[in-house]
């Protein structure tokens, strides 16, 4: 099969089907590689995540899942807290969907410290294709992180915990 598009120049550009094919291979290749890359990346920071030292500590790794209350979609959620600059504090997920995709972001929450427990807000915006801005709700203490999620599209909740050697 032939395929005909306007070039940028002059003249018409013509690609075959191997050279279409060979363009998507590129494009598949480079797409897992910046996948690999982020999630390379994200297990560094897993590995060195601290460990959890005391009430409203909630710096480190966390797990569990996110569920859609507007389908019930459900997935795994891997997290890493780290504190940044005065009350804020940046949230490094990773999140399963229909259990083969993956999809890593950040998104930057500012705490209010509330007895044990910190306060957690924040909005991040993940790109059309995600759904646009999304809007946090939560709180966490030394083993429990639980956040609501608002977006155009979709609401849930992410549900986590420290992983059972992290607790002290």
């Amino acid at each position: 099969m032939l395929y005909v598009f306007p070039s940028h120049g002059v003249g018409v550009e013509w690609l075959t089907m191997s050279t279409v094919s060979g363009k998507c291979n590129r494009l598949v290749i480079f797409s897992s590689l910046a996948f690999l890359a982020g999630c390379s990346s994200f297990n560094r920071q897993w590995n060195a995540a601290p460990v959890a030292t005391g009430p409203g500590d909630i710096e480190g790794k966390w797990q569990g899942n996110w569920r859609s209350d507007k389908d019930d979609h459900t997935g795994n959620l891997k997290c890493v807290v780290t504190k940044g600059a005065g009350d804020l504090y940046c949230a490094h997920f990773v999140a399963t969907y229909w259990k083969f995709l993956t999809f890593a972001y950040d998104a930057e929450l500012q705490g209010t410290p509330d007895g044990d427990s910190v306060h957690l807000v924040g909005e991040q915006d993940l790109g059309a294709l995600a759904g646009g801005v999304y809007r946090y709700d939560g709180s966490a203490n030394n083993t429990d992180f639980h956040c609501t999620y608002t977006s155009k599209y979709d609401f849930g909740k992410f549900i986590m915990s420290r992983p059972a050697a992290e607790t002290k």
